[in-house]
C-alpha cells in the first residue's frame, strides 16, 4: 500500500513539474514571466482539463510555505536604516495606495455584482494588492530595483505585504461563519499578536544570532540552510498555533535578522526553496481555478480585469505624482503595479471560509487576478515609449557630475578595509561581505556594517546587490580566484567593473585573460614604498629613486607579461635584479670604463 501511494505521488508530480518546466520556459522566452507560466500549467494538468493531477488543496497547504518564505525574504530587506529612509513612501504612499485602491475597487465590485457590502469588501480589498512575486523579478532583471522607480515600487509592495494581516483581520471581523464567531475575541488576538512579536524578537536576539554565529565559526553551509528553514517554519508555526497569520510569523523572523551580519547568506540559502515552493503555490492555484464558472461569464471576467488595471494604474499614477514623482515615472509605477497579486488568492480563500463569498465567486475573481497578471508584461512593452523620458539636449549644458557608484566589497581584512573606507569617503554606497565572524563583530563595534557570506558564490554576490552594482572588488585573502570564476562573474553581472586583489605572481598568472578592470598584487605598492623610503634614508638622490622605481616596474611588468603568456613562473628570469645580475652589470660597467 505504501509503495502504491509513493508511486501515485511520483506519478502526479512528474507531469506537474514537467508541464511547469515547459510552460515557464515558453512564457519566459516571450517575456511573460514565470508566474503566468505556473498558473497556466496548473490549470492544464488540473482536474478540469487533462485531469493528470488532483487534490490541489493538499498541495496548496505545502506550497503556502512558499508564501511564508517570500515574506521572510521581504522581512530580511527591512533593516531599521532602510525602513527609516523609506518611511514616507512605505507608510504614506503605500498606505494611501492600499486604502484608496481597496475602497474604489470594492465599490466597483459592489456596483457590478450587487453583492453585500461585506462581500464587496472581501473581494475588493484583496484586489488592491499587486504581485510581489511578479514585479520584483521584473525590476531585478531590468537592473532598476535601486532606481527611484524601483524603490517606490518596493515601498508600496512592502506595505502591501504588511497589510495582509489587517486585511485578514477585516475578513475575520466580517465573517458569517458561526465557528469564526465563537473563536478568539479580536482584543485577545491583538494581545497574542503583540506578545508573539515581542517573543520572536527576543528569541532572534538571544537565541538565533548566537546560533548563526556558532554555525558561521564552524563554516558549515548546510547548517545555515537548515537553520534558516527552521527559523522560518518555527516562527510561522508559533503564530499559526496562536490563531494568527503564519506569514506574519515568517515576516517577523526576517525582520529579526535583517540587521544581522548573516542576512545575505540567509537570502542566498533560502531563495531556491522560496522559488520552488512559490512555483508550486501558483501551480496549485492554477489547478483550483474553476474554468467552467469562468467560461459561463467570460465578458465579466475580462471586463473586471480591464477595470481593475485601469483603476489601479490611474490611482497609483496620481499618488506617485502627489509624492513628487515625474509624470512619466508615476505612469510607469501605475502600469507596473496595475495587476492583482498572489495574496489575493489567499484572501479569497479566507473570505470563502468566512462564508462571505461562494466558491464560484472565488474562482471568478481568482481568474480576474490571473488575467490582470498576464497583461502586465504586455502593458510594460506597449507603454515603453510613454514611460521613457526623452533624452535631454546636451547643447550648452555642463556634463553630469560623478555621484558615485554602488560597490560590493568581498573581504574586509587589512586590504578590504582600506578599499571600503576610501570608497565611502567619496559617498560611494558599499556593501561588504566576509566569512570571518570575529572580524565582522569587531567591524560592527567600529561602526562598519559587514555582512556574513561567501563572496566567491555567484548567488551570494547577487543577494549582496552585484546585479545593480557598478563595482565588484575582491579584496579577500587567499589564492582561490581564477579566470573561469571571473568570467562567470562578468557573465552574471555584466554592468559591474571587477577588481581583484592578487596574492602573488602565481595568482596573477591564474587570471590570464580575465575580464577585469584591474588586478592588484597585495604587497607590491607597500614594498615599493618601503624601498623608496630606505633609499631616501641613505641619501640617494630623489631623481635616482624615481628612475629606479620606474625601471623596476618596467622590468617587473615585462617579466609578468612573459609569465602570463607561458604560464611558467621561471620565464623572464633575466628581468630580475639579483646579486648575480647586479654583479654582471657592474663588471660590464668596469670593462666599458676601462
Amino acid at each position: 500500500m505504501e509503495h502504491a501511494n509513493e508511486a501515485s505521488l511520483l506519478g502526479e508530480y512528474v507531469p506537474l513539474l514537467g508541464f511547469a518546466l515547459v510552460f515557464v520556459l515558453v512564457f519566459r522566452r516571450f517575456g511573460l514571466g514565470a508566474t503566468l507560466g505556473y498558473l497556466v500549467a496548473g490549470a492544464i494538468v488540473g482536474p478540469q482539463v487533462l485531469g493528470l493531477v488532483g487534490d490541489a488543496e493538499s498541495k496548496m497547504g505545502i506550497a503556502e510555505l512558499g508564501i511564508a518564505l517570500l515574506l521572510f525574504l521581504v522581512g530580511l530587506e527591512l533593516s531599521p536604516s532602510r525602513l527609516w529612509r523609506m518611511r514616507r513612501d512605505i507608510f504614506g504612499l503605500g498606505l494611501l495606495q492600499v486604502v484608496i485602491c481597496g475602497l474604489v475597487i470594492a465599490g466597483m465590485v459592489w456596483l457590478a455584482t450587487g453583492s453585500s457590502i461585506g462581500a464587496a469588501l472581501a473581494l475588493g480589498l484583496p484586489l488592491a494588492l499587486s504581485s510581489t512575486a511578479q514585479v520584483l523579478p521584473m525590476l531585478q532583471s531590468a537592473g532598476r530595483l535601486r532606481t527611484p522607480l524601483g524603490e517606490r515600487a518596493f515601498a508600496i509592495l512592502l506595505f502591501q505585504d504588511l497589510s495582509i494581516v489587517p486585511l485578514i483581520t477585516i475578513v475575520a471581523a466580517l465573517s458569517r461563519n458561526p465557528q469564526h464567531q465563537s473563536s478568539t475575541p479580536g482584543w485577545l488576538l491583538g494581545v497574542y499578536t503583540v506578545l508573539a512579536i515581542i517573543g520572536l524578537i527576543l528569541a532572534g536576539r538571544y537565541l538565533l544570532r548566537p546560533l548563526f554565529r556558532l554555525i558561521g565559526n564552524l563554516g558549515e553551509r548546510e547548517m545555515f540552510i537548515f537553520a534558516g528553514l527552521f527559523t522560518v517554519i518555527a516562527a510561522a508555526a508559533i503564530m499559526e498555533a496562536l490563531g494568527l497569520s503564519a506569514a506574519l510569523g515568517a515576516f517577523i523572523a526576517g525582520v529579526m535578522l535583517a540587521d544581522s551580519p548573516y542576512r545575505h547568506e540567509l537570502e542566498a540559502d533560502v531563495e531556491p526553496f522560496r522559488s520552488i515552493l512559490l512555483g508550486l503555490f501558483f501551480l496549485a492555484v492554477g489547478m483550483t481555478l474553476n474554468l467552467h464558472a469562468i467560461a459561463e461569464r467570460p465578458f465579466f471576467v475580462v471586463g473586471m480585469a480591464l477595470a481593475l488595471i485601469a483603476a489601479k494604474a490611474a490611482i497609483i499614477m496620481g499618488l506617485g505624482m502627489a509624492f513628487g514623482m515625474p509624470r512619466r515615472q508615476a505612469f510607469a509605477l501605475g502600469v507596473l503595479l496595475s495587476q492583482g497579486g498572489e495574496f489575493g488568492f489567499v484572501l479569497f480563500a479566507q473570505a470563502q471560509s468566512a462564508m462571505l463569498i461562494e466558491g464560484q465567486a472565488a474562482s471568478i475573481f481568482g481568474a480576474i487576478v490571473t488575467l490582470s497578471m498576464a497583461t502586465t508584461p504586455f502593458l510594460m512593452m506597449a507603454t515603453k515609449r510613454l514611460r521613457t523620458e526623452p533624452a535631454p539636449s546636451v547643447e550648452g549644458v555642463e556634463g553630469p557630475q560623478h555621484e558615485g557608484a554602488n560597490a560590493v566589497v568581498v573581504g574586509y581584512g587589512r586590504f578590504g578595509q582600506t578599499v571600503a573606507q576610501m570608497l565611502l569617503s567619496q559617498d560611494i554606497p558599499v556593501t561588504i561581505i566576509d566569512t570571518d565572524v570575529e572580524m565582522i563583530q569587531t567591524a560592527n563595534d567600529f561602526g562598519m556594517k559587514v555582512y556574513y557570506g561567501d563572496g566567491l558564490r555567484i548567488d551570494m554576490l547577487r543577494q549582496a546587490g552585484a546585479a545593480e552594482a557598478e563595482l565588484v572588488l575582491f579584496c579577500n585573502d587567499g589564492d582561490k580566484i581564477d579566470t573561469e570564476f571571473l568570467e562567470a562573474v562578468h557573465y552574471a553581472f555584466p554592468r559591474a567593473t571587477v577588481f581583484v586583489r592578487a596574492y602573488d605572481r602565481r595568482s596573477v598568472i591564474k587570471m590570464k585573460g580575465a575580464p577585469v578592470g584591474g588586478v592588484v598584487r597585495e604587497v607590491l605598492e607597500s614594498a615599493v614604498m618601503m624601498a623608496r623610503q630606505a633609499m631616501q634614508a641613505v641619501g640617494v638622490d630623489q631623481m635616482e629613486i624615481d628612475r629606479t622605481e620606474a625601471e623596476y616596474r618596467r622590468r617587473d611588468n615585462a617579466r609578468l607579461d612573459v609569465q602570463r603568456e607561458t604560464g611558467d613562473l621561471r620565464a623572464g628570469i633575466d628581468g630580475m635584479v639579483t646579486h648575480a645580475s647586479r654583479a654582471a652589470a657592474i663588471e660590464i660597467d668596469l670593462e666599458s670604463s676601462g
